[in-house]
């Protein structure tokens, strides 16, 4: 039985999110998971809080009231620093005496949560919880402490006075500041949690939203071994994951679509002594280790989409695994407050035109760019030599650094993932960040002059001096409706949620290749026999590549997977068109062993590529490897959204081959709803397209190729660039005859070339042959839309006529 809750001291079971006044914001969040969720099998660990009285009571028997007002005067009128100010409020709390009965109280209460426990003193987590945080407009994560593995009534109360004090820390007093809170009206609440054994398990963050792009459809958690500051702070790059909530509620699939090994090079754990904490080196197994199984992955995706439901809101929550037990927790969960109080019907969108030498990469934290000189500071205690509008260039960020963060004009660490303290701060202050980058510190230097990218994916960049680049606030809210339906051209998974706001009908092509030459960088073949591989230099760069893949073609098979995952989940459920690779024989030789797979060819345009290379003994086993990163991305991982495209195909013989080696590796037409569309490119399929209709779901016009072939004109020759127009009246009639051929055969047909999002003019043309949908890049979209609608607009109006 749990102890009676008195005005001082309340059980996590007997409060929730209406009692924030009571017991601040993470308290009262913690109280409502116990009562409201443990049903649904979230698991909390138990604990209790005090509660505001008790600190006024405190406050008021120590006399404190008076001399910290008169302390706060000072420092608004300039008299006394900040540091002193706050040095001396926490001293008064430091040197205070507990009231009787409060000290009895939470005696009592520990007492107490030992005997749930079945043990005479257990460690419990000590977190200060503020009256005035984790409110929908501000955040005030990691304003004040947190204690851990504290044991014994002697050393708790120690933490709880503690814990008062760090209600005045320096970062808290200059927050509430800006954030315009009276220091005399916020109280502190103290919760008293049993610990999770995540020291010797592991533990981190996790949000229901994704925190660069706003995308509501994702889960995102990292994680580490021990326990888990060293996430929050970002002293350690963590592994991260990403799951699509969508696909949750199936349980005979896998919807996690991004999976990435971090460092994790050193963890948090209990020590003995004056400091109950303390960093140790992992080992090489703990590196090299995933820290979640996925099933736990799964488990924790669930539990944020249920706390997400009930909270009407996306979140932001800390996680803990016992390594006892194997049992998973939740520790904390607030709302999050950047990315869900952004704009959905307009965004700012930036494009690098030309930049200097790229001098390093880590993981993006916004999507903006900006220019300036560095400041490269690497210890604390140099803070004070920041340069307004400076790049704050640093190991590490922890709460102390907010002041000078807020002056900065971008952010590069060295440590820290998506959930560390550099990465919220930027986020919140809406600064650009580059964090987890390795070694900036020892590569960049001060005053130099920089530009720092995060508008290119998830890998942010930082580039030799001031790069050119290009700003434009998209509008998408009053976007008129259109018949013809218009899709994205897409290729780089790491950008692809960025365009989730598009109203966007599906992606008109996903480009493959692009996954395998930036994700994955390997031949096929030559994973598929690596063994037999002569160039040694290949064999090591794959070796280093494929750690912790046994199976060497696993390794493409799933990060082929997982990369198309994310582009197929930004605009689930509408259809994603994945073209099969069609890389030249020049572009596959360039992949990591792939010179020894791929012929020499003098015309590689017209050359072994495409539909040709699918069934041929040269590459028919690196094709079985697509089929099943494909097969693997509908059945296992859940997205049957995706549509299957042949590229370059040359004749039916040719389409029935292909149809034919797919059917072998589990890709059959029409099985489990698998639509198969072919690329129109080459003249044969404009000439036979009946023919093809018989075979395939469907066409995209790949406008680029079947300019070339009908014209005669190398796409690349710089000499007859002139010559290759695509608005050609010869292009233009096979465009027009396939698109009515394909009507007539009950076929769908669109087109994914550059040419309407170059020409707003062909897309006139295009929506005047009746052609149903058309696919373009992103940064074209509005334009093309806006060209479509009045197109059908005029066409209707004369009709009308």
């Amino acid at each position: 039985m749990a102890a009676q809750s008195s005005p001082r001291i309340v059980w996590f079971e007997d409060i929730g999110r209406n009692d924030v006044a009571r017991v601040g914001g993470k308290n009262a969040s913690l109280g409502e998971l116990v009562r409201t969720l443990s049903s649904q099998g979230i698991r909390v660990p138990p604990g209790f809080a005090t509660t505001a009285e008790a600190y006024w009571t405190f406050v008021q028997v120590n006399g404190l009231e008076e001399r910290m007002r008169r302390l706060l005067t000072d420092l608004n009128e300039g008299k006394i620093s900040l540091e002193e100010a706050g040095k001396a409020i926490r001293e008064l709390f430091l040197h205070g005496d507990w009231p009787e009965q409060i000290a009895d109280e939470i005696a009592a209460a520990y007492r107490q949560l030992c005997e749930r426990a079945g043990r005479p003193e257990i460690d419990v987590a000590v977190r200060s919880s503020a009256t005035a945080e984790d409110l929908p407009g501000a955040s005030f994560a990691g304003q004040q402490e947190t204690f851990l593995n504290i044991r014994g009534e002697r050393a708790l109360l120690a933490a709880c006075r503690r814990c008062y004090a760090s209600l005045f820390t320096d970062r808290a007093i200059s927050y509430r500041k800006a954030q315009g809170f009276d220091h005399m009206s916020v109280a502190l609440s103290i919760g008293v949690q049993q610990m999770v054994r995540s020291d010797i398990g592991g533990s981190g963050v996790m949000f229901s939203i994704d925190t660069e792009t706003g995308f509501k459809d994702v889960v995102l958690i990292d994680a580490s071994w021990g326990l888990g500051e060293n996430v929050v702070q970002g002293i350690v790059d963590p592994d991260e994951y990403q799951v699509f909530k969508p696909l949750l509620a199936d349980s005979a699939v896998v919807p996690i679509i991004g999976k990435k090994r971090g460092s994790k090079e050193q963890k948090l754990i209990y020590a003995a002594g004056e400091k109950p904490t303390r960093n140790v080196p992992t080992s090489k197994a703990e590196r090299m280790a995933f820290v979640l199984e996925e099933t736990e992955i799964l488990t924790l995706a669930r539990w944020a989409a249920a706390i997400e439901a009930h909270y009407a809101c996306p979140m932001d929550m800390e996680w803990a695994k016992d390594g006892e037990t194997g049992e998973m927790f939740i520790v904390q969960a607030r709302p999050e407050t950047v990315q869900s109080r952004r704009q959905a019907a307009a965004f700012k969108s930036y494009r690098i035109v030309k930049a200097g030498r790229r001098i390093l990469s880590g993981l993006a934290v916004g999507d903006a760019v900006v220019a300036g000189r560095v400041c490269l500071i690497e210890d604390p205690r140099d803070i004070g030599n920041f340069v307004d509008g400076a790049v704050l260039v640093t190991r590490t960020t922890d709460p102390d650094w907010v002041p000078v963060m807020k002056r900065a004009a971008a952010i590069v660490t060295d440590h820290g993932g998506r959930t560390s303290h550099a990465a919220i701060v930027s986020r919140e202050l809406g600064l650009p960040a580059v964090v987890g980058a390795g070694n900036a510190t020892a590569l960049l230097h001060d005053e130099q002059e920089v530009t720092v990218s995060c508008a290119e994916g998830d890998q942010g960049f930082v580039y030799e001096g001031t790069a050119t680049f290009e700003a434009e606030t998209v509008e998408v809210g009053n976007l008129p409706q259109t018949r013809t339906q218009l899709m994205l051209n897409l290729g780089n998974p790491a950008a692809a949620m960025h365009w989730w706001r598009l109203p966007a009908d599906g992606v008109g092509l996903a480009r493959m290749e692009f996954v395998v030459s930036n994700h994955i960088r390997i031949h096929p073949m030559a994973l598929l026999r690596y063994d037999g591989l002569k160039d040694e230099a290949a064999r090591r760069e794959i070796a280093e590549l494929t750690v912790g893949y046994p199976d060497k073609a696993e390794y493409f098979v799933d990060r082929l997977a997982r990369g198309l995952a994310r582009i197929a989940a930004a605009l689930y459920p509408k259809p994603v068109i994945v073209r099969m690779s069609d890389f030249k024989t020049n572009e596959y030789a360039g992949l990591i062993g792939g010179a020894e797979f791929e012929p020499k060819e003098e015309n590689p345009m017209i050359g072994f590529r495409g539909a040709a290379r699918y069934y041929s003994p040269r590459y028919r086993d690196g094709f079985a490897l697509e089929c099943r990163a494909v097969r693997r991305l509908r059945n296992d991982m859940g997205f049957r959204n995706v549509v299957v495209m042949i590229p370059f195909c040359r004749s039916t013989h040719e389409a029935d081959r292909v149809l034919e080696v797919m059917a072998e590796n589990g890709l059959r037409r029409e099985e489990d709803g698998l639509e198969v569309f072919v690329m129109c490119e080459v003249p044969s399929n404009v000439i036979l397209a009946a023919e093809f209709a018989k075979r395939f779901d469907g066409f995209s016009i790949g406008s680029n190729d079947l300019t070339q072939l009908t014209l005669g004109v190398d796409r690349d020759s710089a000499d007859l660039a002139a010559l290759f127009d695509e608005q050609d009246q010869a292009v233009k009639w096979m465009i027009s005859s396939v698109i009515a051929a394909a009507r007539k055969a009950g076929a769908k047909i669109g087109l994914c070339g550059q040419a309407p999002s170059d020409h707003p003019e062909f897309a006139a043309f295009l929506v005047e042959c009746g052609i149903d949908s058309i696919s373009v890049s992103p940064d074209s979209f509005i334009t093309v839309k806006r060209q479509i609608a009045a197109t059908e607009a005029a066409r209707k109006s004369e009709k009308a006529k």
